[in-house]
């Protein structure tokens, strides 16, 4: 069973370190993710792409405590066997704040600050028969 990212152009993938894809204004240095080709801070229409870095902070953070919406969820919507999930803001410093999931859903072990790293989880099985593979953020040991 070969390993697919659950969209091309988001994370490096395959990797042994994977990052995520992001943008950079030319004009004012501003960073985005997903990757744009415009500035959101400068209204610059020149960027260029590049990987952001692996480590960050907890910015805030919740339990998605049932299934999401699907589409454009794309894992287990079943209310019977759903799992729940950390959702959080990872701040990259000096870069930006992106929304991910994290792999930790206990709160009394999620900390406002605490430092997170990326790391690449399971999401669903293809119609190959292929895992899907996401992006999430992990608390470092």
């Amino acid at each position: 069973m070969a390993q697919v990212p659950v969209a091309e152009g988001v994370f490096t993938w395959p990797s042994d370190a994977p990052a995520l894809i992001g943008s950079r204004c030319v004009a004012c240095g501003n960073h985005m993710f997903p990757v744009q080709s415009g500035c959101p801070k400068c209204s610059g229409d020149s960027t260029e792409t590049v990987t952001l870095g692996r480590r960050g902070t907890l910015w805030t953070w919740t339990i998605q405590g049932f299934p999401p919406k699907a589409p454009p969820y794309a894992g287990d919507a079943d209310p019977k066997t759903f799992r729940a999930f950390g959702v959080g803001y990872v701040e990259l410093p000096g870069e930006v704040k992106v929304e991910a999931r994290l792999t930790e859903s206990d709160p009394e072990k999620l900390k406002i600050g605490m430092e997170m790293e990326l790391v690449i989880v399971p999401l669903s099985t293809d119609e190959n028969g292929d895992e899907v593979v996401t992006f999430a953020f992990a608390p470092v040991a």
